[in-house]
């Protein structure tokens, strides 16, 4: 059934398996009661199991919490945080400022686009070497199909300072010896050998860890959506503390204006008081 039909039987009726909330009753949950089963639950346990569908354990929870923790950089110069602080110093509110700055956080390139394509890439990469598949083979289809590996490289730097904290905690919570963990680090030493310009990052260790858990490539995107707000509300704050319009002002030097010349206006703007202020406006441009 589809069209007019379907639609015709959903008119006024919202259909969920996900759950909904009676209100002055309860509220479930994926087909559990809300307040009972999470009464005494972790946020971060009510999140994934809304994600996922399933509990997991609390060594495995807190793990996913360091990941977060770990990544979360108050540093108004990553391209993110930027946004939450450019909305402070223009006074724009803080839901605004963050929802804009995790907005962004879907880069393709440096954000959740490359969580997608580096735990979708250890997953395909295991069963493939499962299948007797060449571990050297599967990196090279890679790099000759994306020209790049997602999880490996990193601008500025090639060595990430996520990566041993992170590893010393899920080697404390006894979860660092994962089939993609262990295989991220493979294609690390196999990139190196090759001398590729790609080391290990910490999307990729990251993306191991979460596969080791059962999590999908799917699940994965939705699970990392917080994995940078806890450095944002620090940006805004900052920046909304400073006078208006301060941060990162850009001198008319160094704007690269390619525009028009400075013109003339006709007469009638003249006199209507607009020449001024368009010779000013030109001028701010460097035109």
């Amino acid at each position: 059934m589809n069209g007019p039909d379907l639609l015709s039987q959903r008119v006024g009726i919202l259909k969920s398996r996900m759950g909904g909330v009676v209100p002055g009753s309860h509220a479930t949950i994926r087909g559990v009661d809300l307040h009972l089963a999470f009464r005494d639950a972790r946020w971060m346990d009510a999140f994934i199991f809304s994600v996922t569908g399933r509990r997991f354990t609390s060594a495995e929870l807190t793990l996913v919490e360091s990941i977060w923790t770990y990544t979360s950089y108050p540093d108004a110069r990553i391209w993110n945080n930027r946004v939450a602080a450019l909305a402070g110093s223009a006074r724009s509110t803080g839901n605004l400022a963050l929802a804009a700055a995790l907005a962004v956080s879907e880069a393709s390139v440096y954000g959740r686009g490359v969580d997608l394509r580096a735990i979708a890439f250890l997953e395909t990469t295991l069963r493939a070497i499962s299948n007797g598949e060449r571990l050297s083979d599967c990196v090279r289809t890679e790099l000759d199909t994306h020209r790049s590996i997602a999880g490996y490289g990193r601008p500025i730097v090639s060595q990430d300072e996520r990566i041993g904290p992170i590893l010393e905690r899920a080697h404390a919570l006894g979860l660092d010896k994962g089939p993609h963990l262990k295989l991220a680090f493979e294609v690390d030493k196999y990139l190196d050998e090759a001398r590729w310009r790609l080391r290990i990052n910490y999307c990729a260790v990251a993306s191991a860890l979460l596969a080791d858990m059962g999590v999908t490539p799917a699940q994965f995107y939705l699970c990392a959506f917080p994995i940078f707000l806890a450095g944002m509300p620090p940006c805004y704050l900052e920046a909304a503390e400073e006078p208006e319009g301060t941060l990162f002002p850009i001198p008319c030097e160094d704007v690269a204006y390619a525009g028009c010349e400075k013109r003339t206006w006709p007469p009638s703007l003249a006199g209507a008081g607009l020449s001024t202020t368009v010779a000013k406006s030109d001028q701010a441009l460097g035109g």
